[in-house]
């Protein structure tokens, strides 16, 4: 007669409860049954809609004279103040310590006047406004996208469906690598429609209460940019959401982290270490949405220079769109990827 070892559990080799194309299928049927995902959702296609009144009611469609005034006004403006530049330029005094341009300011350009400073009132410029509108409706939809990710998981962590969930998937990353996809891939197309829904707007706003202007050279390119950038965004924005949540297993917490976070940490940092602002996150989030990125001015402190004057220094600091996504990278990784570490390491009540 001889006796069987059974190896220990932590020997044991581990049995796949599943495909993970099921896994993600799960997934995806939990986060398309959640009620307040479809309120959410429901409650933007209404602001949708609002807006899209609110802009008709507010624009106007000028007349042809209308309009030709106006861009006659404003080139007259545009020389007014170009003369003035000039005029600048020839008073600079030699030991100003800066130069021409910081001293009189940049060359006048024509979008430093919008064309609806000279009409009342205003029409809707897709040429003036469309990039703009663009970075807008990728803050808003990652603000949307952050509430969306934040509550698809915690959800599970206050009805306690994720203990369950472990019963049938024990291989923890792979639960929340499953459910981080499901949370991306719909930020994509949270992004995606925001985008859409945005160019179905100017589009009727420019067909009805329009400038009815030309498009400039090159705006196709920075409009596709400025939306790209808004998906983008929205990506990140639902998996922050979704990794503080889980870090913190409570919606209620993980809203109020972030609000502590943006109100008291960043102002406080602004405040005391106002050389760290080009890494803040809402700064970085800014810039990326941005068409031309985020300038923030940085002080340095008082400063005497050589004649024994005292001044302010203050130096001025470009976040391009390149530290921005880097720099957004690398939280995501970081709130996702330390949720995941303690999720496989804690105890789940």
């Amino acid at each position: 007669m001889s006796a069987v070892q059974t190896p220990p559990q932590a020997d044991r080799p581990t049995v796949p409860a599943g495909r993970f194309s099921g896994l993600l299928r799960a997934e995806l049927h939990r986060f398309t049954a959640r009620r307040f995902i479809r309120l959410l959702l429901l409650t933007a296609a209404l602001v949708w809609v609002g807006a899209l009144v609110i802009g008709l009611l507010n624009w106007s469609s000028p007349t042809p004279e209308r309009l030709a005034a106006a861009e006659q006004q404003r080139q007259e403006q545009v020389e007014l103040s170009a003369q003035g530049r000039a005029e600048c330029l020839e008073q600079v005094p030699a030991d100003a310590g800066m130069t021409p341009d910081e001293w009189c300011g940049p060359p006048i350009q024509d979008s430093d006047f919008p064309i609806d400073m000279f009409i009342s009132p205003p029409p809707f410029s897709f040429a003036e406004q469309g990039p703009t509108g663009a970075a807008v409706l990728g803050l808003l939809a990652g603000a949307l996208a952050f509430l969306v990710g934040a509550t698809f998981v915690g959800a599970e962590w206050s009805s306690r469906s994720m203990t369950n969930l472990l019963f049938w998937e024990p291989r923890r990353s792979r639960v929340l690598g499953a459910k981080a996809a499901v949370v991306a891939a719909a930020s994509v197309v949270l992004g995606v429609v925001a985008q859409v829904a945005w160019l179905a707007m100017a589009g009727i706003w420019q067909g009805v209460v329009g400038d009815g202007r030309a498009l400039p050279d090159g705006f196709w390119s920075e409009f596709v940019g400025a939306e790209g950038r808004g998906v983008l965004l929205t990506v990140f924005a639902g998996l922050i959401g979704f990794g503080l949540t889980n870090l913190v297993r409570n919606t209620g917490a993980a809203l109020g982290t972030a609000f502590i976070y943006v109100l008291v940490v960043e102002t406080a940092v602004r405040a005391l270490r106002p050389e760290w602002q080009p890494w803040l996150l809402t700064n970085n989030v800014t810039a990326l949405a941005l068409p031309d990125g985020l300038t923030v001015v940085v002080e340095q402190g008082e400063r005497v220079d050589a004649q024994g004057n005292v001044f302010w220094e203050t130096t001025e600091y470009l976040i391009t769109h390149l530290q921005s996504g880097i720099v957004l990278t690398v939280v995501t990784a970081v709130v996702v990827g330390v949720g995941v570490v303690l999720f496989s390491r804690r105890d789940v009540p």
